[in-house]
């Protein structure tokens, strides 16, 4: 009767993860598929102690420690998961997105453990934070994890002070005011990456040398924290388009339409833009909204911020209170300057999908659990976190599984523990139909959507 248990519900977790044979050993796929039925079946909080009371035999707690302190390769092992199971390589288009996510930690020793802002917590806290590079698919409306690699805050050098002395500081004139003589122009193309600018790059040019023998990412999307000429050069010496969001104030000029009056240098940079009073010709759509008094209009406009090198595909989404009279807009950009409104805007809220990525790992898959300090272990959860969002997608796309959420899985597998623990109690009559039809019954208690298997 044991022999007949152990293999079900583990068949489901083999098969997806034959994909990833050629860059894992045979034990450490064995150990994959224990720790990954203890994620899917396991209550309470996700750490190695709780992994190993509900990891099956050969998941002790020292081997589920072994398994944290050890190197690989989990760029490599996601995008294996997901050629093989969640893309389609003809006629889908994909962009590649970037998000940070803040995880709070408790202590003192863990590697990388600093102050950071929590967008949640809307305050600075104790905490690790990631960057998430994520396959996004326009057909499906989900992100895929790639990689997920934690940032370490630079030392500030010149940042301390000696406070035994307070006659060493010394006052520096202020100088005249503004541009000093003789200065040269700063080329605002071939500019300085910052350490966490050339981190970023690395990560998407290790990304993308797997990425594009199979699928052309074209387009990178990132948040409003990239909406400066210092990540757009970045993202273009990666060979991509950027879209991202600038500041609601920022300074753009239309070109410059005069003829050249023979004399001086060429003008370049037009009038200002007036985001009270934008010109009706660039108005691409309207939308009313009779129930909220809300009037939405797009325009899409060419324009040059003085700060940036190239010419910006710029759209200004502007709501109107119809009631009141005020005013608000949200300005989104790109290099691309052929792409059309509707995609720039589109493109931009898939970036969203990322945080779902996050929601679920923190939720679900013991991303905020972890009682990890080492470098390591930490990238490790942080890593099969989120490689479980991937896992939990590919175990949708079975059949009896497609309209079964996160809960409603981990309710199915928990129920599929107790009923394997049950039949080992039992004497040796079960059959294999027995088996599965009790299985598949018990499975579905307490489920929103339960399987479809038939009972």
């Amino acid at each position: 009767n044991q022999n007949k248990t152990k293999s079900y519900p583990m068949t489901e977790i083999i098969t997806l993860l034959k994909c990833i044979l050629p860059i894992t050993q045979k034990k450490e796929q064995k150990h994959f598929q224990i720790i990954i039925q203890a994620l899917l079946s396991m209550r309470g909080r996700v750490t190695m102690l709780g992994l190993s009371r509900w990891s099956e035999k050969g998941g002790s707690y020292r081997t589920i420690t072994r398994f944290f302190h050890e190197k690989r390769d989990w760029g490599a092992i996601n995008w294996l998961f997901i050629k093989t199971h969640l893309i389609k390589n003809k006629g889908s288009v994909y962009l590649l997105g970037g998000d940070e996510v803040v995880v709070s930690k408790a202590g003192k020793h863990s590697y990388g453990l600093d102050r950071f802002y929590s967008s949640i917590q809307n305050q600075v806290i104790q905490s690790l934070v990631f960057l998430n590079l994520s396959l996004i698919s326009v057909e499906t409306r989900k992100a895929y994890p790639l990689t997920t690699q934690q940032i370490i805050k630079p030392n500030k050098e010149g940042c301390v002070k000696d406070k035994s002395s307070k006659s060493s500081k010394v006052k520096k004139s202020k100088g005249k005011r503004g541009r000093p003589k003789g200065s040269a122009n700063k080329d605002k193309q071939n500019v300085e990456l910052s350490p966490y600018l050339k981190f970023v790059q690395d990560a998407i040019k290790e990304a993308l040398k797997r990425i594009n023998k199979h699928i052309d990412i074209v387009y990178f999307v990132f948040d409003g924290a990239f909406g400066n000429n210092y990540a757009t050069q970045m993202v273009k010496q990666c060979g991509l388009d950027i879209i991202s969001k600038l500041q609601k104030n920022s300074a753009l000029s239309f070109p410059n339409e005069e003829e050249y009056s023979g004399k001086g240098p060429h003008k370049q940079y037009g009038d200002d833009i007036v985001y009270d009073k934008l010109p009706e010709k660039h108005l691409k759509s309207t939308v009313m909204d009779k129930d909220k008094n809300i009037t939405t209009k797009v325009y899409q406009m060419e324009m040059l911020h003085r700060k940036f090198a190239d010419r910006l595909n710029i759209v200004i989404i502007q709501k109107i209170n119809t009631s009141t009279g005020r005013l608000a807009h949200v300005t989104l950009f790109s290099t691309d300057l052929n792409l059309g409104y509707e995609k720039v805007i589109d493109y931009y809220s898939l970036r969203f999908q990322i945080e779902f990525v996050f929601r679920d790992a923190k939720q679900y898959w013991g991303m905020e659990d972890f009682m990890n300090i080492k470098k390591t272990p930490i990238e490790n959860w942080a890593n099969l976190s989120t490689f479980m969002v991937n896992f939990s997608h590919g175990l949708r796309k079975e059949s009896h599984m497609k309209e079964m959420s996160i809960l409603d899985l981990k309710a199915h597998y928990h129920g599929l523990k107790y009923v394997k623990e049950v039949f080992k109690l039992l004497p040796d009559f079960a059959n294999d139909y027995l088996i599965k039809k009790v299985s598949a019954k018990i499975a579905n208690l307490g489920a929103i959507n339960p399987s479809q298997e038939v009972a």
